[in-house]
């Protein structure tokens, strides 16, 4: 039987083990926890169930996703009803695309982490280690694929 295969490169959060490695499972579930509120840090079914626990940091990262998209899209409209400077308004639009940009890396790699925690904890079938594959960063910015 041969090993499963997982694709690990530039969005494959740095601070988690690839798959088949000693203690990676353990090092996703931290990463992941790390992404949500902490008041989520005392739900058992979280804790006891890192595919779960993925599932639902996918779904925190999309909806702030949505929030900054929104925020960036309304900000020249609204924001200067609220006093705020012309000059901060464009700081501020600034700030979103280079969040937007952040966001969508953390959400390929909680992707990436999701996939691995569901066929097994990156471990074969015949339970012999995954393979990994390195691959090199992608040359479109993230922020021009949001858009």
């Amino acid at each position: 039987m041969s090993p499963s295969f997982f694709l690990v490169g530039a969005d494959w959060p740095s601070q988690v083990r690839p798959p088949g490695n000693r203690d990676w499972e353990r090092t996703a579930t931290r990463w992941l926890r790390e992404l949500l509120p902490a008041r989520y840090a005392g739900y058992s079914p979280l804790s006891r169930h890192p595919v779960l626990l993925a599932r639902h940091a996918q779904l925190q990262l999309q909806q702030e996703i949505r929030t900054v998209r929104v925020a960036m899209q309304t900000a020249r409209a609204e924001l200067p009803a609220l006093g705020v400077p012309v000059p901060v308004i464009e700081n501020a639009i600034q700030m979103y695309a280079v969040e937007l940009d952040h966001l969508g890396r953390l959400a390929r790699g909680v992707r990436l982490v999701t996939e691995a925690l569901r066929t097994n904890g990156g471990t074969a079938r015949d339970g012999g280690p995954a393979r990994v594959a390195v691959t090199p960063r992608a040359t479109v910015p993230d922020a021009a694929r949001s858009r």
